[in-house]
């Protein structure tokens, strides 16, 4: 069976505007320019699969059921634009969580790359012609450390700027919007998309 690429996508910041904890969908807002950036994506016929750090799972901020009902509400704002969210992965752990079982280092906390990993395995992905696109560098690091390709989503978010070989973005642009239209003219160079 042919692997396929597909579209990995930061939530907070990215897709989403950037509410530190948020699991209320009476909250959940889409970022400048990710309507647009997901509607053009959706065009390609890839998989959208979603990658994010839930550490209030870990620190008591809320439980896996508020983090579940999120999940449906993204779905549904995917499908508003046209888009399919493919996949929902995320780690639940922080090193200095109060949960116990959450608190400790892992695999699927980004920067490091298990998330991705996971998804590719379940969904028969490529990961070396996929893309992540994120908001901070250590998104780009988790993308980086799969083998795919990265865009930096600058608008902010990122503050401290720890730099490494792996944290060096292939490209970098101001919202999810211009994302998708680099993305876009890459997979498919000979398609006429919006």
């Amino acid at each position: 069976m042919a692997l396929t690429p597909a579209i990995f996508l930061d939530k907070d910041g990215t897709v989403l505007r950037d509410v530190p904890y948020n699991v209320d969908p009476e909250k959940m807002i889409f970022a400048p320019g990710a309507e647009q950036g997901l509607a053009r994506l959706a065009q390609l016929r890839l998989p959208l699969i979603v990658i994010t750090n839930q550490p209030g799972i870990a620190l008591g901020k809320f439980g896996f059921d508020e983090l579940y009902g999120m999940r449906t509400r993204l779905s549904r704002m995917f499908e508003t634009v046209g888009a399919t969210l493919s996949g929902f992965y995320f780690c639940p752990h922080h090193p200095h969580g109060t949960l116990l079982a959450y608190a400790h280092s892992c695999a699927c906390r980004k920067p490091a790359p298990g998330l991705l990993i996971t998804a590719a395995e379940r969904h028969q992905l490529d990961l070396h012609r996929s893309w992540l696109i994120g908001d901070i560098v250590n998104d780009i690091e988790a993308g980086r450390r799969a083998g795919c390709r990265t865009v930096l989503v600058d608008n902010g978010n990122e503050t401290e700027w720890l730099m490494n070989e792996w944290r060096v973005p292939d490209y970098c642009v101001p919202d999810l919007d211009a994302a998708s239209k680099l993305v876009a003219r890459q997979l498919m160079p000979e398609a006429v998309l919006p």
